[in-house]
């Protein structure tokens, strides 16, 4: 559909960036641009890149060869709990923030301050015998790849690193941005009217989220090769500022405070 800002209809455009095996020390946004080229794409104003936390994490050599973990005690006895790798628990314990449960197969985190399932560590799109941690600092990573492209192609966008997560009660995977440059993430609603005029008081757009989200149709989760998503017409303010992405505390939330109140 061709977008334009001044209708009255709303509507946006998303092509998937189809690339090489991404490799560690890949310039990524270079394979990115080389890639786009082939597909026929350039980067515009105003347009929103979607990034995958595991080839922009592999590109900046996050990828671990378990072979090289030695796990500890406490390791070992969590991996029986839970039916892991004991080398993988023991990054588990290193990457995340904590650990409050979890299922067979899965320690329950809290990792660079959101909920995880094994500290975000995925071993799936990664060799035999390695597993992909997150992007060090998301946010870090999405803004030095807003000011690569702006670089070279001399225009301002959005830049999102984004991840997929299961919700509370719910079958399958949505999109969760793990950092953002250039976009304001969160919008607050609060103030605006809803359709009778009455007015909303708690509500927030996760705007950042629901991209990914509809980025990750395109992406996949398996061997796609589709790693990015570029957007183009999203209902978003692009901006050369970095906003951090904001988060509850643990008290706030809903989810969280109910879990640990009944431990």
């Amino acid at each position: 559909m061709h977008n334009d800002r001044t209708s009255c209809q709303p509507s946006l455009q998303m092509f998937g960036i189809k690339t090489p095996l991404i490799e560690p020390g890949d310039n990524i946004v270079q394979v990115l641009i080389d890639s786009m080229e082939k597909q026929g794409l350039q980067f515009r104003e105003n347009d929103v890149l979607i990034i995958a936390e595991s080839p922009l994490a592999t590109s900046e050599n996050r990828l671990v060869c378990l072979d090289d973990i030695v796990p500890g005690e406490k390791a070992r006895e969590m991996a029986e709990e839970y039916q892991l790798d004991a080398r993988e628990m023991e990054l588990i314990l290193q990457e995340c923030d904590e650990i409050f449960g979890g299922v067979c197969g899965a320690a329950l985190t809290i990792t660079k301050g959101t909920l995880a399932p094994n500290a975000g560590i995925d071993g799936s799109n990664a060799p035999q015998g390695y597993v992909v941690l997150l992007p060090e600092n998301p946010q870090k990573s999405a803004a030095r790849i807003r000011r690569e492209i702006k670089e070279h192609c001399e225009c301002r966008v959005g830049v999102i690193i984004g991840d997929s997560r299961t919700q509370p009660l719910r079958l399958g995977c949505v999109g969760i941005a793990l950092g953002s440059s250039g976009i304001v993430p969160v919008e607050d609603a609060r103030g605006t009217l809803d359709l009778f005029g009455k007015e909303m008081r708690i509500t927030r757009k996760a705007v950042a989220d629901n991209l990914v989200s509809a980025a990750q149709l395109l992406m996949g989760e398996a061997g796609e090769s589709v790693p990015a998503v570029l957007v183009r017409g999203a209902p978003v303010s692009i901006m050369d500022d970095d906003i951090e992405m904001p988060l509850f505390s643990r008290d706030e939330c809903m989810y969280y405070s109910n879990i640990r109140k009944n431990k």
